[in-house]
């Protein structure tokens, strides 16, 4: 039996998320039709985490375990020709037994677009957050800042879902500006649902001078969602990629 790691793009703008669903279409839906066919055998995916409907990923990762003796590069080939064009695996390779997506990574990096300019781009609506006025990107900054560390992150976990643990480390975060487009990055051990996007929200509001960073850093430490700001499109968040 061998256990195959892949890495995987995805453009999620047609897709309801990374998980399977009963009905709506999904990434993993997707890979799993595709690679049973090729296998001859049900495959069952494990991924690194889960993404929303409409976000995209650069360096998702996923593994199952198959007998079949089919080479590597076949099965690549394979798969890609077969999957649509809006999802590609870009690299598969035999790992330990013991290697499981989600439990085996370190930390994930995800970048969220911003496209921050007077008019929209008909080419990058739906991978960017459109705001015309501009940002205060130095505000934006100073505000991140107070991400890093280990934290209680309840001011930014999904209101609409389920509760879970709420600690988790943040060992980055970053801005880069191309262009007309700004770039947040953050990197963490772990991510709540719609954390990274409540966080987006929220620093929007504090580059548009409605919020200082004092009060990001209060609105931090309440752990009340609800003091929080909105959570920012879907389309303009990619996960870039996983670390083991």
């Amino acid at each position: 039996m061998h256990n195959l790691k892949f890495a995987v793009e995805y453009d999620g703008t047609n897709y309801s998320g990374w998980q399977s669903q009963k009905n709506a279409p999904t990434i993993q839906d997707a890979l799993e039709i595709c690679l049973s066919r090729i296998l001859n055998h049900k495959v069952r995916l494990i991924g690194s985490g889960r993404t929303d409907s409409g976000v995209h990923a650069l360096g998702q990762v996923a593994n199952f375990k198959t007998d079949s003796s089919i080479s590597l590069s076949s099965l690549l080939r394979g798969a890609n020709s077969l999957l649509p064009k809006d999802i590609l695996i870009k690299k598969i390779e035999r790992v330990d037994d013991r290697f499981h997506a989600r439990f085996s990574a370190k930390s994930r990096l995800y970048e969220y677009h911003i496209w921050n300019t007077s008019q929209p781009s008909v080419f990058h609506r739906n991978y960017s957050w459109w705001i015309r006025e501009r940002l205060d990107v130095k505000q934006m900054e100073i505000c991140a800042h107070h991400l890093i560390g280990r934290h209680d992150f309840s001011s930014f976990q999904g209101a609409d879902h389920e509760k879970v643990f709420p600690e988790r480390e943040v060992v980055m975060v970053e801005f880069r500006q191309k262009e007309l487009e700004l770039i947040f990055l953050i990197q963490a051990n772990a991510f709540l649902r719609h954390m990274v996007r409540n966080i987006i929200g929220t620093l929007v509001e504090a580059g548009r001078e409605k919020i200082s960073p004092d009060n990001f850093a209060k609105i931090f430490s309440a752990r009340d969602r609800s003091k929080a700001g909105i959570t920012a499109p879907a389309q303009g968040l990619f996960l870039k990629k996983v670390y083991y």
